[in-house]
């Protein structure tokens, strides 16, 4: 990793402890001796955990899952203190993380297509142009394709996104074709030589049949062109929403075989445990998350760096 490397996940790193604030507060908020990081544990510490584990929706059978883990250590005498408690507690987020902390591989022959899915409002455009400008900066060549037609301005702020990022845009006129985007969106990848193609789809709610007929024409259409792509298809799903997140991905997943995730809007919410809750109960890796509205506010995910920041040591 490079000094320039080094600074860009430090700073990263300060953003995500920020944006996981009010999830730290929830959690200290609920469980004062954690607040403190004092003191012996008792019954009530580890059941005000639970509470404040489910709160954040990490989910109730994880947050029981955790609690009844500490709550056998705490009884064996292998929790002296709540600083211990944390440590452990931190450990175990790591474990459960660890797993889908996986990044995507660029694999070749180029172009490696990417499909973006999600519902409207979850920051699916933004996400893309950050994707972007994430493996540009990584020294691939990238293409976009504006295949959102349906929203209004949908096209436009792709196309801001793709100059921020300084990567080239395919696009058709609102209204159009989205598998007709992709296709021209492909074929241009494979005649410019890109590395990477970058295609965004439509994001009405997620239970209308038709949109996901929509995305599987998509996939027809560019498995035709490039055998096995697309090679990603990568949900973008807002952390804010909670446990709706999980909806989200079980019913995309049945749709069009997700095989990463985007979590965004983590920085002031108060439900980051639904990264846990993701990593549990849907098992797709989980590619990204994002802390901001900056370009470079969306960082491969890491298990240990989200563990940290959410259980800081010694606080």
């Amino acid at each position: 990793m490079t000094n320039s490397d080094e600074k860009a996940r430090g700073s990263f790193f300060s953003r995500l402890k920020a944006g996981l604030s009010r999830t730290r507060e929830l959690l200290s908020m609920n469980v004062g001796a954690i607040a403190k990081g004092i003191g012996p544990i008792d019954e009530s510490v580890l059941s005000e955990l639970e509470d404040a584990l489910i709160l954040s929706d990490a989910g109730v059978s994880l947050a029981a899952e955790y609690t009844g883990t500490l709550r056998a250590q705490w009884r064996k005498g292998q929790l002296k203190d709540v600083q211990a408690l944390r440590t452990e507690l931190r450990r175990m987020i790591e474990e459960t993380l660890a797993p889908c902390a996986v990044p995507i591989q660029i694999c070749k022959p180029a172009p490696f297509v990417i499909m973006v899915v999600g519902v409207n409002g979850a920051g699916k455009t933004t996400t893309i142009g950050k994707v972007a400008a994430f493996f540009k900066s990584e020294g691939y060549s990238v293409l976009l394709a504006a295949g959102d037609t349906f929203r209004a301005a949908a096209i436009g702020q792709l196309k801001v996104w793709a100059d921020r990022a300084q990567v080239e845009l395919v696009q058709h006129k609102e209204g159009g074709d989205s598998s007709a985007v992709a296709f021209d969106a492909v074929r241009a990848g494979l005649s410019r030589g890109s590395d990477i193609v970058i295609i965004d789809t439509a994001g009405r709610l997620h239970t209308k049949a038709n949109l996901m007929d929509e995305i599987r024409k998509i996939v027809r259409v560019i498995g035709k062109e490039i055998p096995g792509a697309p090679h990603e298809v990568l949900l973008v799903l807002d952390a804010t929403t909670g446990q709706n997140a999980i909806a989200q991905a079980r019913t995309f997943g049945e749709a069009t075989g997700v095989t990463g995730i985007a979590l965004t809007k983590l920085d002031g919410t108060a439900k980051g445990g639904v990264v846990l809750a993701v990593t549990r109960e849907i098992g797709v890796p989980i590619r990204f998350i994002g802390v901001g509205e900056g370009i470079e506010d969306l960082r491969p995910f890491e298990a240990r760096g989200f563990a940290e920041a959410l259980i800081q040591p010694g606080a």
